[in-house]
């Protein structure tokens, strides 16, 4: 019964992986359809890019999130056991966010740079975000590896 569950459990995230990769990869068509399809049009073309870079790099950490699904729930399709197995996944996840939010507060600093000089709130809010989530890493790293070393002495 076990394995029938894990066959249907690998399934559904191997199908939630693909439909992860079909929206990403439409994301990234339109966006580059609408920034060809704007060339010579009387609109503004640097916003339009902006907004076309911020929805590629969302959808690449879509990408990233649906190969993750991929390697550890399909294709190795086991439960986190250990402090490290787990402490990698956790890394793993949030490396991916804060990617994407320190990408995507980078491009709207460019963003409200040409615009208003008053919309920077939200952008350094990302990019402050960012840093907190890098140092949170740092430390749960730290008292993880700690964790990970007494349980070895122990063992």
């Amino acid at each position: 019964m076990e394995k029938l569950f894990n066959i249907i459990f690998s399934g559904v995230h191997l199908l939630a992986a693909i439909i992860l990769m079909v929206l990403s990869l439409i994301i990234m068509g339109w966006s580059v359809y609408d920034v060809i399809s704007s060339i010579g049009v009387e609109t503004e073309f640097i916003p339009l890019m902006l907004q076309s870079v911020g929805a590629i790099i969302i959808s690449a950490a879509i990408i990233d999130v649906a190969q993750y699904m991929m390697e550890e729930e399909v294709f190795l399709n086991k439960e986190l056991r250990d402090p490290e197995e787990a402490r990698r996944t956790i890394t793993k996840i949030i490396v991916i966010i804060t990617i994407a939010v320190s990408i995507e507060g980078l491009v709207y600093i460019f963003k409200a740079g040409t615009n208003d000089l008053t919309l920077l709130l939200y952008p350094a809010l990302l990019i402050m975000v960012s840093a907190i989530l890098i140092v949170a890493l740092g430390l749960y790293q730290k008292l993880s590896a700690t964790i990970e070393k007494t349980e070895k002495e122990n063992a």
